[in-house]
């Protein structure tokens, strides 16, 4: 279940809680003889869902997240909600996905939870809807709650898209007030977990404030870790610095990317 960055950009960290908590359900078609109906307990629903979508089977995914979603069931609800955001087996509907991600947001999530996963994609996912609005919907443009959101996530539960997104909102001055230097401690920390995009503009940043080598390596080093959807950017920067950096510079930056990943402050 792909989808643009901007829509939920951490799921995929949150990927794996689906085959965890999935297991080894059966995979047949949703009926009585697979052993699992509507009256089946929410996690026996999910998990025949899983497999079923594993299948290709997604329609009747869909119905056993429905069916698993209405009994409480999160994991079953952001499932359905990733679906609706895709149109992935659903016609896509981003505001009904809105409005699942928030039930998932407003019940909060207990310390040490195995939703917690669930809970903070959600907000991930509210943050990046905020940040963009929902055209045709009562969800607008609102990016004070957007930065708010990242904020949370970030703050709260280290998640490094998070660090990065909200990063990015304090250098534009999206929904709050312009902070170069709270940005640049949200952009490190990010990038000490292996983000790329956050390398690349914290590189980007302390080039520009003269450290000209150590800032172009962080850049052509994220260039190795970037995604399909990213390298072009990145490159658009790292390239831009190199052009500008001495000769000294570059051989010492060249140097350094291999271990850059590795380095603390």
């Amino acid at each position: 279940m792909q989808t643009p960055d901007w829509k939920y950009p951490g799921k995929v960290l949150f990927s794996s809680l689906l085959f965890v908590l999935a297991g080894t359900a059966a995979g047949h078609a949703f009926d009585i003889n697979a052993g699992v109906t509507k009256e089946s307990g929410p996690f026996d629903l999910f998990k025949f869902g899983f497999k079923a979508y594993k299948n290709g089977q997604k329609q009747e995914a869909v119905e056993a997240y429905r069916y698993a979603a209405e009994k409480g069931h999160t994991g079953s609800r952001w499932a359905l909600a990733n679906m609706y955001a895709d149109g992935d087996g659903v016609v896509e509907d981003d505001f009904e996905a809105f409005k699942i991600y928030a039930e998932i947001a407003s019940q909060g999530v207990e310390p040490g939870s195995e939703d917690t996963g669930f809970f903070v994609n959600a907000l991930l996912a509210l943050a990046g809807y905020y940040r963009k609005g929902i055209p045709g919907s009562p969800v607008k443009i609102d990016l004070a709650q957007a930065r708010q959101l990242y904020f949370q996530v970030a703050s709260t539960f280290g998640v490094p898209e998070a660090q990065f997104q909200l990063a990015r909102m304090m250098l534009s001055g999206e929904g709050g007030k312009t902070s170069i230097q709270q940005a640049k401690k949200w952009l490190n920390l990010a990038r000490k977990s292996g983000h790329p995009g956050a390398m690349a503009v914290f590189g980007n940043l302390i080039f520009q404030e003269g450290q000209s080598a150590r800032g172009l390596a962080f850049m052509t080093a994220a260039l190795d870790k970037c995604s399909p959807s990213d390298c072009l950017w990145m490159q658009d920067l790292q390239e831009q610095a190199f052009s500008l950096a001495s000769e000294d510079d570059r051989r010492v930056a060249i140097a350094l990317a291999p271990e850059i990943y590795h380095q603390p402050e």
